[in-house]
């Protein structure tokens, strides 16, 4: 399916009203939409905000840890240096550099999916499986709402709420993506305000608890929006959080630095219910290739990152979150 395919169907699925999953990658290449009365559980499992097409009274919940062996700091550094030099010369204000690391995980992704806890939890077909703390938009009542993430700390770290938020580069960052995110809005929706500026969020994971920055913006979208949902996805891809600004140049930067494609990795999901859309983007992945599973994670650069606290940031979200 292409996305132009997508669009239309998320139009029409939309205009009348059929609950609906979509799941859309990164590079928008492979896009899969699937009415929720004929999805198969053994197929694809999803909980978005609560909302799910399993019962899970009896599942086992316990606390995962994988054993990771990510890339060497020399590689990551040669990546980063791609993407410092590309916000130098003003190419980029700011750019989401990811890592790709091998990891040992005790046990089947599906097992894994139903052990670990998060807002938006996707597994697909044994090839991924996602965990995200991240809203990508919110359609309800006429109104859209996006939740731009953006600055995490270690919250063992003496002081670490002030310290994430009175960070120069923290702050720079996400007003950034706030500022990316409102203009994303404004393409489909009139009086885009920023609602709710830098709040904090702890997430818990077996080997250290995080805190994590958010914001919350709003729009008003037009009568008649639900048969231009596809549209509205699709103008707003992909996710700002994960891509950068501005968005078109950032992602031939990221394409040049990571030398590969992301697909749904940093993609989005949601669900919709015949009224309300909730989608998540698909940080906080793990994915099978062959034999081995891979865990992805990164962060944002700007021009006063420093290259070895990105990388460690991106180690440290090597994690499955639990309750």
């Amino acid at each position: 399916m292409s996305i132009h395919e997508f669009s239309g169907v998320v139009n029409n699925y939309g205009a009348r009203k059929v609950p609906f999953l979509f799941i859309v990658d990164f590079e928008m290449q492979r896009p899969l939409v699937f009415e929720v009365r004929e999805l198969s559980s053994d197929r694809v499992l999803f909980n978005v905000d609560g909302v799910t097409n399993y019962a899970n009274a009896d599942r086992e919940r316990k606390r995962i840890k994988l054993a990771a062996f990510p890339p060497s700091f020399s590689d990551y550094k040669t990546k980063f240096d791609r993407v410092w030099s590309s916000l130098l010369y003003g190419d980029s204000y700011l750019t989401n550099l990811t890592i790709k690391s091998e990891v040992e995980a005790p046990c089947s992704l599906r097992e894994i999916f139903f052990m670990s806890a998060a807002k938006y939890k996707l597994w697909y077909d044994e090839r991924f499986l996602v965990f995200s703390p991240e809203t990508f938009v919110r359609i309800a009542n006429g109104s859209i709402y996006s939740y731009p993430m953006k600055g995490t700390i270690d919250a063992s770290i003496p002081g670490a709420r002030e310290k994430i938020l009175n960070d120069a580069k923290e702050m720079a960052e996400h007003v950034t993506i706030v500022d990316l995110i409102r203009n994303d809005l404004s393409t489909v929706a009139d009086n885009v305000t920023v609602t709710k500026f830098r709040y904090v969020e702890e997430i818990r994971t077996m080997q250290k608890n995080l805190l994590q920055v958010s914001s919350e913006i709003q729009g008003k979208l037009s009568q008649g929006y639900e048969e231009r949902l596809g549209d509205i996805l699709v103008a707003l891809l992909p996710a700002g959080s994960v891509s950068g600004a501005p968005k078109r140049k950032t992602i031939d930067i990221i394409s040049a630095a990571e030398k590969e494609q992301r697909g749904y990795y940093t993609g989005v999901f949601g669900l919709y219910d015949g009224n309300t859309l909730d989608s998540g983007v698909m940080i906080r992945f793990l994915e099978k290739d062959g034999d081995k599973v891979y865990y992805r994670s990164g962060g944002g650069i700007t021009v006063q990152s420093v290259a070895e606290n990105e990388y460690q940031e991106a180690i440290d979200k090597i994690y499955v979150p639990f309750d």
